[in-house]
């Protein structure tokens, strides 16, 4: 799993069936203290997550093994918001 910043959403009226009522964010990675870094991408959200929003997402094949996205053409899927972030004892992040 990676560490990611939502910082937008996407509309398409025109996708694949089997993307119908989906939510599609825009995430960036980021590191632990919820700087975003890298380039952003599109992933689907299951966890109801918004803008400013730091996440957990799963890649690739294991994109597909929630009960959620089973079998969908896609490559990103939010599987968590995270509350609070804690390296070595001390807080790095926590959610405002």
């Amino acid at each position: 799993m990676r560490i990611a910043l939502v910082i937008g959403s996407t509309v398409s009226t025109i996708k694949d069936e089997m993307l119908q009522g989906r939510k599609l964010l825009i995430v960036q990675p980021a590191d632990t203290k919820g700087n975003a870094k890298g380039e952003a991408y599109v992933a689907v959200d299951t966890v109801s997550a918004g803008k400013g929003d730091l996440v957990l997402v799963t890649e690739y094949s294991s994109a597909r093994y929630t009960g959620f996205t089973k079998n969908l053409p896609i490559d990103a899927v939010i599987v968590g918001v995270i509350d609070s972030l804690e390296e070595g004892g001390k807080y790095t992040y926590q959610k405002s």
